[in-house]
């Protein structure tokens, strides 16, 4: 599995941008200039017409940074379901805004700390002239308080269905959510009788999100390798510096052993992520999802310990960058569910016992 060389100067020109704009600032040029947000969009609603390894390159580079741009909330959660709804009409009126960068979408899911189709409980009822009532409380809802697209899973008669509700109805509550990583933000919203659109076929929803958490899995896990990588580079530069002892500590056996396992860490999750990658699209998708959002949730989380472990006192201070790689690998291995939820979920899929 190896990426192109467009991909490659795709990889370049994002990380050029993102070492010249700090945070939010970033969104701008990266969508203007590169057009990151229709990476995925086909051409005819504006985008690019690329795939998951185009996805899978921005998000890399986005996780090396800790940049709180919101490409996954809008560029995979909302545009994804757009797409997955098979829904021409919304995907008209609503993708080539989004993918120009225009306006900011997401998909508010999430009930009761479970991304799970079935733990769905917002209901849905129809009204007159096509208009729907929803009412519930969405979680974890990704760039929830400032998106201007809000898709919501909702369950009707028929079963789980996409809606679209517009941010300032009346009935539409969003709050921000005080986040231990303050990289990421998440929202709640709260709706109670909200005018909603009906996206897609209703009932067909369970199908749109299992789509879109195999995509979402595939990219998360490669903003979980771009920032254990990141976290890799910054322990071995320290360990090349910090001298103890009378030399540097990256000489003493134990810590190269330790490094070492860090760097196998790295790379088996990046195979994992890049496998995830290659198969959007095919039937192994899943499957390969289900298994990069296992192994790099796991591999950050180790390896942002090992940074801090490393660098000893100044790695819990508040000055260095070692607590917010820390955060988001906490953070990033609970969103989507965690690893175990999707050993499960592969085991199931594969005909064996349940694996934590």
């Amino acid at each position: 599995m190896a990426l192109t060389e467009e991909q490659e100067e795709l990889r370049s020109a994002v990380r050029a941008v993102l070492m010249r704009h700090e945070g939010a600032a970033a969104w701008r040029p990266l969508t203007e200039q590169i057009g990151v947000a229709g990476l995925a969009v086909p051409e005819e609603y504006g985008g690019a017409g690329c795939g998951g390894r185009e996805v899978h390159v921005v998000m890399e580079e986005l996780g090396r940074a800790l940049s709180p741009v919101p490409f996954l909330g809008s560029a995979v959660l909302a545009m994804q379901a757009l797409l997955a709804s098979g829904d021409a009409g919304a995907c008209k009126a609503l993708l080539p805004r989004l993918a120009e960068g225009r306006a900011v979408g997401t998909l508010a899911w999430a009930e009761g700390g479970s991304w799970d189709p079935v733990a769905v409980r917002a209901a849905a009822t129809p009204g007159p002239g096509g208009v729907w009532r929803l009412t519930g409380t969405k979680e974890y809802v990704l760039d929830g308080a400032t998106a201007e697209v809000v898709l919501v899973a909702a369950r009707t008669e028929a079963g789980v269905s996409l809606f679209q509700v517009a941010v300032d109805g009346a009935g539409v509550r969003r709050e921000a959510a005080v986040t231990m990583d303050q990289t990421r933000a998440l929202a709640r919203v709260v709706l109670d009788g909200a005018e909603g659109r009906l996206i897609g076929t209703d009932g067909d929803g369970g199908r749109v999100l299992g789509r879109v958490l195999d995509l979402t899995c595939a990219a998360l896990a490669a903003e979980q390798v771009g920032a254990a990588q990141r976290c890799l580079e910054l322990t071995v530069a320290y360990a090349k510096d910090r001298v103890q002892f009378g030399r540097p500590i990256g000489s003493f056996q134990a810590v190269k052993h330790r490094l070492a396992d860090a760097y196998v860490l790295v790379e088996s999750a990046r195979s994992a992520a890049l496998g995830a990658a290659f198969a959007a699209g095919t039937p192994e998708a899943s499957r390969a999802a289900a298994v990069a959002k296992s192994v790099c949730s796991e591999a950050f989380s180790a390896v942002a310990g090992e940074m801090i472990q490393l660098h000893g006192g100044i790695g819990i201070t508040w000055e260095h960058d070692a607590h917010r790689y820390f955060k988001r690998a906490h953070g990033a291995a609970r969103l989507f569910e965690p690893p175990a939820w999707h050993r499960s979920r592969l085991a199931a899929d594969l005909g064996l016992p349940a694996i934590v």
